[in-house]
């Protein structure tokens, strides 16, 4: 159900371990603010992403009704999230660096922009320096500057103008060292059957409310960065785990095979990324320096009102949608799929 692009965006920022865990050679507090700045929009915009793409109509379904629908949501990533400020993060006086902003997960690959941490130690005045990840530049590998996440869903009607709304994934191996599950339902409820005096007027009124759960483990079982100097692990393990919930009232009108509709409610993220297990910093002569366990343990919130507005072709059993979100990460959804009754 879960397409290519969701593996992509989802494993690549916790597989960028690689480039992640070398800033555990700060310590274990500048790591943990240098790391949420670098992923802080993908957690954000991820998250978004999976709160759309839940509807098409606010018609509900016949008893036993139901439609298949796929579609890819993508949000949009504003030009403030490709960079974020290293003077706001209150480092500690035992990092320096050489440029004031430093590329986020989505920002740029050019060195030129990246800018190098020298970290101090304060007990020997010994020093070791090493670049910030760089971005995955987004409009270069893909072509826009967008979070795309793929979507399948069931919906099906049930009693009294209802529908019941799944997505689910059984759990997936990814490259043979990690695992990508996703979980998702949804209820939708026409209103308008309630409400005197509008219940026989020529357009569809209803309720929403949608919960997805998307969770991904990545284990690092071979030393990384190893050598004489940098930071070595061999049982990393990468969590990431993404909660949407989506609450939204929805209004559609159909004309003939076109329907427009439209939804006003709100969305709250709530995200996690964590590394787990047992991480060694060297110094260049491979002495030990440092062994952290369990080192990053990040949470990530947003959320706020989100409006949408957007279009539905039937064609027999056959639709096609699409639709804009305004909200704090801006979402086009695009989707196709097959309703009966």
């Amino acid at each position: 159900m879960v397409g290519v692009a969701i593996l992509f965006f989802g494993f690549n920022q916790v597989k960028a371990q690689d480039d992640l865990d070398k800033l555990l050679e700060a310590g274990i507090s500048d790591a943990n603010l240098l790391i949420e700045g670098y992923v802080d929009p993908f957690m954000k915009g991820f998250g978004t992403s999976l709160g759309s793409g839940w509807y098409n109509t606010a018609k509900a379904h016949k008893s036993a009704g139901f439609d298949l629908t796929v579609t890819v949501n993508a949000a949009y990533v504003p030009d403030k999230d490709l960079f974020y400020d290293l003077n706001a993060l209150n480092l500690s006086s035992n990092i320096t660096y050489d440029k004031n902003q430093a590329p986020t997960i989505f920002g740029t690959k050019d060195v030129q922009q990246i800018p190098t941490y020298t970290v101090t130690d304060p007990n020997t005045n010994e020093s070791a320096s090493f670049d910030a990840p760089e971005g995955l530049d987004l409009k270069e590998e893909i072509g826009m500057q967008a979070v795309p996440v793929p979507m399948a869903q069931l919906g099906v009607g049930i009693i009294k103008n209802t529908d019941i709304k799944i997505r689910w994934t059984p759990e997936i191996d990814i490259d043979d060292n990690g695992t990508f599950k996703l979980i998702g339902f949804g209820i939708m409820h026409d209103v308008k059957q309630h409400i005197p005096g509008i219940k026989n007027l020529p357009f569809d009124l209803s309720a929403f409310v949608g919960y997805t759960s998307v969770s991904t483990e990545v284990a690092f079982d071979e030393e990384v960065n190893a050598g004489s100097g940098g930071v070595s692990t061999t049982n990393g393990l990468g969590v990431f785990d993404v909660n949407t919930l989506t609450v939204q009232g929805i209004i559609s009108k159909k004309f003939s095979v076109l329907t427009l509709y439209g939804g006003l409610g709100f969305n709250r993220v709530r995200s996690e990324l964590k590394l787990k297990g047992d991480y060694v910093v060297t110094d260049d002569f491979g002495v030990v320096d440092e062994v952290y366990k369990d080192p990053i343990d990040l949470s990530f919130k947003t959320g706020g009102p989100r409006m949408t507005a957007g279009m539905r072709l039937k064609l027999a059993i056959f639709t096609l949608h699409a639709d804009y979100t305004v909200q704090k990460y801006d979402v086009l959804t695009v989707g196709f799929g097959f309703s009966v009754r």
